[in-house]
Order: structure tokens, then sequence, then C-alpha cells
């Protein structure tokens, strides 16, 4: 029976450990799936319905702790700030004003190409118009258009204001969009037009923004990606499959170089400052509405998002990125060494001990997934965590389970006979079934009392009781006290091992000592019951040493933890010649040559019943056994 239910609970171990795992699997490639760039599917229904928040906020977490504030020398952000509204009108400026804040930060700033992050859907008949257009048209001035993605069809008609531009021929892939705002139709027809639609998470923060968007079977870049590929001089930025693309926040809004729009129309700027640099024109003025929700705090100017784009767009096309890692096979891999870790190690634990485990794996997770995170965009980091809490809430309480079923087994057979400390020593042991019979070395104990019938023969049926309880606590106290097993009492005797259950190194002087102490014991026994009246007592002991077989014997009816082979026989034999000599205990050969601590005078050799070779017999030293000798009287 012990065999089948080894097998049930480590069959148990190990599916709760594949259910773990399947939380790591579940997070990798369900809960981020709306977020590969191969992968549109989720887009389609909007990514805040199958954002994985916990996933998101941990990442959250990861970026505040590395977010730089080193300067960001290639990107010049010129605001549309309160100030510059205070000095120069309130919004929306003349058309006018925008081509001449455009024209000086090309000629007396050298700006390698402008962005405008603002939309400008209707004509305003002024020579602005003409001039923006001519600017974008023949020039490195890349206008905003916006898209609506409207997922849920909150809104009864799409939003269709402006003219659309800047299509990217031959683009595959792309998030779908349901509506856009885009600019008055000169302003359209420029080489280069860039979206600033988002698609916030179901937090409200922004995360994601779409590379690629599409809209009446076309394709459209993103502001930064179109600027990109229109100002830097570089081959164009490659984007296959284009899908979400995740914000990498790894810049602060204090890293980049910031303007009020009214200093450059003043030219209030050193232009070697501002020259060869890419500009984004926007505002952070509240009064202008564009206020978005990011990682890294809770209300941040939409130009600013911008600017983060941008900024990772041109470490993508310098190859200053990130090198991409496998997030997800990694993440999966620590998570499957986490369980199988677990699995090993939770039987040998204390539910303590298990928590900790997993406090410290999720301690390691979180440091490598730190690392991990820059270098996957796709990857969700919360997983072996997951992995981890579903280990935490099922397979402890499992594993304490089984422990407290095993104990309670183990100490209903073991508490009659085994000494605490070896009991306590079992149940931290790694043996499945540690009763179950094997080969061990041992150290067998056998003692008696001597003319036992004759001391009770006259005495009343309670003191005979007396005596032969308090003969046999003389006998079993060392034996426990010094972690012997308890085999069984024989009447007036009893017969202890050493050496099992659980291997002991020094079995043969634990036995020794044990039979030392059970002399001094019925010597003080022997001495009360003297004054009392009674005649004295006399222990014979046997102690032999060697190969046998332990374990839990018996039928179904009945079994009890016993050790049987030749060495058991012997120390038998061993406690019947003690009667013939004037020593209570007589040591086998074996015993001897195992013993480490214990000094002995040989007695000689004898031919014991059942041998066919006469046993050398043993003794302790005369120094060591001489206050037990038996009294003259009783020889």
């Amino acid at each position: 029976m012990a065999e089948p239910r080894t097998q049930a609970r480590t069959r148990g171990r190990w599916i709760i450990a594949a259910l773990a795992f399947m939380v790591t699997l579940w997070t990798q490639w369900y809960t981020t799936a709306g977020l590969s760039p191969s992968d549109n599917r989720w887009s389609r229904i909007g990514l805040n319905q199958v954002s994985f928040l916990p996933n998101e906020w941990l990442r959250d977490a990861f970026l505040r702790l590395q977010v730089s504030t080193a300067p960001e020398p290639r990107i010049l952000v010129v605001d549309i700030d309160e100030a510059s509204l205070g000095e120069l009108g309130p919004w929306p400026w003349p058309r006018e004003r925008l081509a001449h804040l455009v024209e000086i930060l090309l000629t007396r700033y050298a700006a390698r190409g402008v962005a405008l992050d603002i939309l400008l859907p209707a004509a305003s008949g002024t020579d602005g118009d003409t001039r923006l257009a001519l600017l974008a048209a023949h020039g490195p001035l890349v206008p905003a258009q916006a898209f609506d993605f409207d997922f849920a069809g909150n809104r009864p008609q799409p939003v269709l204001d402006g003219h659309l531009g800047g299509a990217i021929a031959g683009q595959a892939g792309g998030v779908p969009a349901t509506g856009f705002i885009g600019n008055f139709p000169g302003l359209a027809r420029a080489p280069h037009v860039g979206a600033i639609g988002f698609i916030p998470d179901a937090d409200g923060a922004l995360r994601h923004v779409p590379l690629v968007t599409r809209f009446g079977g076309k394709a459209y870049p993103a502001l930064g990606l179109a600027l990109v590929n229109c100002c830097t001089g570089r081959p164009a930025l490659a984007v296959e499959n284009a899908g979400l693309m995740r914000i990498p926040y790894t810049r602060d809004w204090r890293a980049y170089t910031v303007v009020s729009a009214g200093d450059i129309l003043a030219q209030r700027i050193v232009p070697k400052g501002a020259s060869e640099r890419l500009v984004l024109i926007g505002s952070s003025s509240l009064g202008m509405g564009d206020r978005v929700s990011t990682p890294l705090a809770a209300n941040r100017p939409g130009l600013g998002v911008q600017a983060t784009i941008l900024s990772a767009l041109l470490d993508r096309q310098e190859g200053r990125q990130p090198a991409p890692w496998p997030g997800r096979a990694i993440a999966c891999l620590f998570a499957l060494a986490s369980c199988v870790a677990c699995t090993f190690a939770f039987p040998r634990l204390s539910a303590a001990n298990c928590v900790l485990l997993l406090g410290a794996s999720s301690a390691l997770w979180l440091g490598l997934a730190y690392v991990v995170a820059p270098h996957d965009p796709v990857f969700a980091p919360v997983g072996p965590l997951g992995t981890n809490l579903f280990l935490l809430a099922v397979a402890v309480p499992y594993g304490w389970q089984q422990a407290q079923r095993r104990s309670r087994h183990l100490l209903q057979t073991l508490r009659q006979y085994v000494a605490p400390a070896v009991v306590e020593q079992l149940l931290r042991s790694e043996e499945e079934d540690p009763l179950r019979p094997r080969r061990c070395d041992v150290t067998t104990l056998v003692a008696d009392m001597e003319g036992y019938t004759s001391q009770v023969e006259t005495l009343p049926v309670e003191a005979a009781a007396t005596l032969t309880r308090d003969f046999l606590d003389c006998l079993t106290g060392p034996v426990i006290d010094h972690q012997g097993t308890l085999d069984k009492y024989t009447g007036d005797g009893m017969m202890a091992f050493w050496g099992a259950p659980l291997p002991q190194a020094e079995h043969a002087d634990l036995a020794l000592d044990a039979a030392r102490a059970i002399q001094l014991r019925v010597n003080e026994l022997s001495a009360r019951r003297v004054r009392q009246g009674y005649q004295p007592l006399r222990v014979r002991i046997g102690i032999e040493s060697g190969a046998a077989m332990a374990g839990d014997f018996g039928t179904m009816f009945r079994s009890i933890y016993t050790a049987v082979g030749d060495g058991v026989n012997t120390a038998a034999r061993l406690e019947q010649v003690a009667r013939d000599f004037t020593h209570n205990v007589i040591i086998g050969p074996g015993t001897v040559e195992r013993s480490r601590r214990h000094r002995f005078l040989a007695l000689g050799e004898r031919l014991l019943r059942g041998k066919e070779r006469a046993t050398p017999l043993y003794t302790f030293e005369p120094s060591l056994q001489a206050s037990s000798a038996v009294p003259e009287q009783t020889s």
C-alpha cells in the first residue's frame, strides 16, 4: 500500500507543477497577443479589452527605475506653452505665424526637419496656408493627422474630417482605424505626413501607439516614423508587419531640450544649440488639452510622448536600441526551473521554508525581468510570479497536508519504540517510506533480569507488577536517551537496536553508552530494593553488531518494526552467556570492531548455540564496569 500512496503523492505534485507552469504559458502567449507586431487580431477589438494590467504595472515600475534624464541631443521640442500664448495671443494662431516659426527653425536654426504635432483640418484662406503647404511639399516639414480607434462603437458616426496624406506604398500590416482628422487639401498633399492617434490601455495609461495605421486600404506612418524617414538623411526605416509599438519611455521629459515657441519667434535662442536637430512643434498648454497619462506620470503633455517615440525610432535607425532577447522563452524556462525545483524541494522542507524558497525565486525573477524587459517589449514579466503564486496557493498547502498525513502515520508507528529525536529526523528525511525493510548495519542490545522467577514468585501480584515495570523503565530510558529503537519487551527483558530506521555512524558506541547507563539505573533500583529488604537485582546484557534486515514486518493484521539477522541472534546468545560470568555486559566482536570510544577486556572464546565456530567474547575494561559488578552473593 505504501508504494501506490508514494506514487499518488508524486503524481499530485507534478500535476500541480504542470498547472503552475501553464500560468506562465498563458501570460506569455494569450494576454500579450495584442502587443505582438505580427498579430493584430486583438487590435480590432481594442487593446484595453486584453491588456494584462498587472504585467503592465510591473513594467511601469521597471521603467520608473530605468528612466534616464541624460540630455537627448538629437531632438528639439518647441513648446507653444503658456508663456508663448500670453506673449503672442491665444490659440489658434494665424497660419502665417506658424509658417514663420517653421521657416526660422529651418533657416536660422538649421533644423534637419520639423514635425507639427498640430492638426489643421480646415484651410484659413490666407497666405499662411500656402507657405505651410510649400514648406511641406518642398522642404523637411511633416504635418500631423490623427486617427480614431473607436473599436467599441461609442460614436454613432465615424469622425471624418479633413484630408489624409502621406500613405506608404506597399506597406503591409498596420492597426485599423475607424476615423480620422486630416489636414486642409494643400497640406495633405505633402509627401510625408505623420499620424498622432493612440490607444490607451484599460487603466487610461498610454503605453502603445500604432507605428503604422491602416485606413481605406492604405497604410499611414506615425508622426515620428514619418519624420525619421523624411529628414535624417539615412535610409528609410523599414517596418515589417507593423502593429502596436510599445513606447519605451527610456528618457524622462527633463531629458529633452524644450524651448518656448515665443523665444524661437523672437530669436532669443542661440542657433548653435538647436542646429542639426529634429524639431517637434506642439503644446504643453493645459488650454490646448493635449495631455495624456503615461507610466512615468499621470499627466504629461502629448508632445513629450511624441518626443519619446521619435527618440526610440532614431535609436532603432542608428542600431542603438537594446538587442532583442527571447523574453518569452526566458520567462518560460525560469518558470519551468522554478516548478521543477519546488516540486523536488517542497517534500523536504517545512511550509515556512517553502514560502521562503518561493520568495527567493520571485526576487530572483524580478531581478532577471528587470534586465530582460528593455530587450523584449512583448513578453509578460508577471508570468513566473503568477506561477510562484499558484505554487504558494496550491503546492505549499498540498505539501503541508501530505506531510501532516505522513507525520501522523510515522508517529503512530514509531512513537512506542523510537526515540523522539529519531522520529524528528525521519519526518525531515528525504525517504518516501523510511519504514520499508532494507539492509542496514545495526548494533543489537538484548537485556534481561537474572532470576526473575525467583524474584517475583514470593511477591504479591501488585508488587511483582511494580518490580517488572520499574525494571523495564531502567532498560527503556537509556535506549531512548541514546537514540535507540525499541524492538520489543520479552517479559522481564528487552531488545533494542541502533542504526535503523536511520543510519547512525556511531551506532555501536551509542549502544555501549546505553548499556552502561542501564547498569547504573539497575544498580540504583537494586540498592533501593535491598534497603527495603528485597533481594538484589542483576541485569544481563548482550551486544553485537552486524548486517541485518530492518523494517516494518508483519501481516495485514499486525506488524512491527524490527530487525532480523545473525548479529541480532548473536546478541541474544551473548545475553544468555552472561549468566556464566560475573560481568553484566558481554560484547561481541562486531561491536568491538565498530566502536571508537570504548575500551574492552577480552574474555576468551565460546561456542554459542547455533554457531559452527567459537565467538570471541568481550566486556568493558574493569575501570568502566567495576561499579556494576555483580555482588558476591548473587553469583
